[in-house]
């Protein structure tokens, strides 16, 4: 009878020790091992395999505006693309902060507040890839030089630099136009893999 509960006892601490040395092995711990674990003994981990977020110099900008926008004279809304340019895949993902570029010269920018609209989720590029955000500005009216409803002066700016979280800051102009705006506040979306219209 002890003879047989010695052996239990040894038959369970050599099952407890191969449990520990697969959760060693496989870089996990033991409460790791459980139901519900993400990480399956004998599966080692592969790290340094999730693509990393954009740098700034991986990442070309282009700006034009968009189709659906709100009424009136000035740009209304912009959309700006991002495109992979470098030799892996990265991950963009949040909203943006805006400033306005005046006379072009990134070191005069005027931030301007932004509103999020949407969910931010992670993009992931390949090389070549695109992703893009749409900017929705408060609306020049009128003709001419044009005017705000909130009787401020509209500002114009050649160019804009969009900043977004982990990737840098991206100084682009309207392909077919200026930035025109009033009251220096717009709506943004977070970055997408949808083109918006």
């Amino acid at each position: 009878m002890q003879n047989s509960s010695i052996s239990i006892r040894r038959g369970a601490m050599a099952v407890a020790a191969v449990s520990a040395a697969a959760a060693v092995m496989t870089g996990c711990r033991a409460s790791d091992t459980g139901p519900g674990s993400p990480v399956s003994i004998g599966v080692p981990r592969s790290p340094g395999t999730a693509a990393k977020p954009c740098a700034a110099g991986s990442l070309k900008t282009t700006a034009y505006q968009a189709a659906d926008r709100p009424v009136g004279t000035g740009t209304g809304a912009a959309i700006v693309q991002f495109t992979n340019t470098g030799a892996k895949s990265c991950v963009l993902q949040g909203h943006p902060t805006v400033a306005g570029a005046a006379n072009g010269s990134p070191e005069l920018n005027v931030p301007l507040q932004v509103s999020p609209v949407g969910s931010a989720s992670p993009v992931r590029l390949t090389p070549g890839a695109h992703a893009w955000l749409k900017l929705t500005f408060v609306q020049v009216q009128g003709e001419g030089d044009g005017y705000c409803e909130s009787g401020s002066a509209p500002v114009v700016y050649p160019t804009v630099v969009i900043g977004l979280p982990n990737s840098g800051a991206h100084q682009v102009a309207l392909d077919d136009g200026q930035f025109a705006e009033c009251d220096g506040t717009l709506t943004a979306t977070a970055v997408t893999a949808t083109k918006p219209s």
